[in-house]
């Protein structure tokens, strides 16, 4: 479990180096002069002490950690930012904590209904716990990529395509919106929380059906928009048609038997329905010839 450490200013350390420094050099220069040995072992330990201070400095950049090690046992992670000192002993790895953009490989992949898709996704990520980060994992990035392809392979495969494809479906991929999203960001944080890993956003990013079948379902898709148009075509001209015919009726302009309704009824469907304009025929006899 990650521990947050807190280490001593390295401002201090700076310092105290300077001076160690300064005294290190007073006392070779003090040596060589008056060949006293004492002086001699005296800069020997200070420069051992310097080498010891100067070790420890560290820099820390913004959102960016250091975790510690001591021979093995980890002694915690060094969030803090600037100039800073550590024990000298320990091992200090660098971890970036700034978010990631993890730009997914297109998939092919059967979608639950077993249409081959195409889908890849846009992953937001960064790290949470430097501890589960570096030590619960090999390669924690590699994980991140690994895990993330999984996740949307399995979340294609839960999902239909389209409603079509399912009309009892509640979710779709092509119309679920942020409903797809939040379940893709959801098993997305579950199964990278072992490596300490938090996803703050995570968006299908492209979406379609595989090219063998992608003219197949476009044609599909055409004529259900036919038939769905022609559909509303012909319940408006039996309206309109309803509406002629009551209005002739109630203001008694001519009367129809059955066989002329018919015929009336149906060359009004045909004009009204027809794809191109009707050509009109003049009738100069009577209304029965």
């Amino acid at each position: 479990m990650e521990k947050v450490s807190t280490p001593v200013s390295g401002y201090l350390a700076f310092i105290l180096a300077i001076i160690i420094v300064l005294a290190g050099g007073y006392c070779l220069i003090a040596g060589i002069q008056s060949e006293s040995s004492g002086f001699r072992i005296m800069a020997a330990i200070l420069g051992i002490a310097f080498i010891f201070v100067v070790k420890g400095i560290m820099i820390v950049n913004p959102n960016h950690a250091r975790v510690l090690t001591f021979f093995g046992s980890y002694v915690g992670s060094v969030k803090q930012n600037g100039l800073l000192w550590i024990n000298p002993l320990y091992r200090s790895q660098r971890i970036s904590l700034r978010a990631n953009n993890l730009n997914g490989q297109t998939l092919k992949v059967n979608d639950k209904m077993g249409n081959p898709i195409e889908i890849a996704a846009v992953i937001v990520w960064q790290v949470s716990d430097t501890y589960k980060a570096l030590f619960e994992v090999e390669g924690y990035q590699q994980y991140v990529q690994i895990q993330s392809e999984a996740a949307v392979r399995h979340l294609a495969t839960s999902c239909p395509y389209e409603q079509m494809e399912d009309e009892t479906a509640e979710i779709t991929l092509r119309d679920g919106g942020e409903k797809v999203n939040e379940l893709l960001e959801q098993e997305l944080n579950e199964r990278l929380f072992a490596a300490g890993i938090t996803v703050r956003e995570a968006r299908i990013s492209h979406l379609a059906y595989a090219p063998e079948i992608a003219g197949a379902m476009l044609q599909r898709q055409q004529a259900t928009a036919i038939v769905a148009a022609r559909s509303k075509i012909v319940e408006g001209a039996v309206g309109m048609v309803e509406m002629a015919l009551e209005q002739l009726s109630r203001k008694q302009l001519v009367t129809l038997d059955e066989e002329r309704k018919a015929a009336m009824v149906s060359n009004l469907m045909v004009v009204l329905c027809g794809e191109k304009s009707a050509t009109p025929v003049l009738n100069t006899g009577s209304l029965y010839s």
